[in-house]
């Protein structure tokens, strides 16, 4: 029961990491207001939250549940499952200094971010995003053992 339980919060996690991801692309776009970027740290907050719940739920399915180690570690695709992690969260680092910069220079200021910024921050997010759509394509060959 647990085992499902945990799969469970871990696919309601990621769904919900894709979800926030993709709310910030749509916020994060020509002619923000003021209103919207104090929106995106929030929208970042809980994206962060979404892959950190990921994260853990996976771990503990990866050490307790599900297959166990002896059926993940030795197969290629779960390292570029993890490699496919890390990179997101990298990726998103700029996204997120980014929407922090903006939020404070809005309160300093009324400073807008100049319209190239937003959209290398989009361009960083849609990357995100085409990298999060790959970690199911992995997931679903390494539960079949491909790879092993």
């Amino acid at each position: 029961m647990m085992d499902a339980l945990f799969a469970y919060v871990h696919y309601l996690a990621i769904i919900g990491t894709g979800a926030f991801l993709t709310a910030e692309l749509i916020v994060c776009r020509r002619g923000l207001s003021a209103d919207q970027v104090r929106l995106l740290p929030k929208l970042d907050i809980a994206f962060f939250s979404s892959a950190m719940l990921a994260l853990a739920t996976g771990l503990i399915r990866l050490f307790f549940y599900a297959k166990g180690l002896g059926f993940y570690l030795p197969n290629p695709i779960f390292w570029v499952k993890m490699a496919l992690y890390v990179t997101i969260a990298l990726i998103s680092i700029a996204p997120t200094m980014r929407f922090i910069r903006w939020a404070k220079a809005l309160g300093a200021a009324a400073t807008m971010p100049s319209e190239a910024e937003v959209l290398a921050t989009r361009r960083l997010i849609h990357l995100e995003l085409m990298l999060l759509a790959l970690l199911p394509l992995a997931a679903a060959l390494m539960a079949r053992g491909i790879g092993r």
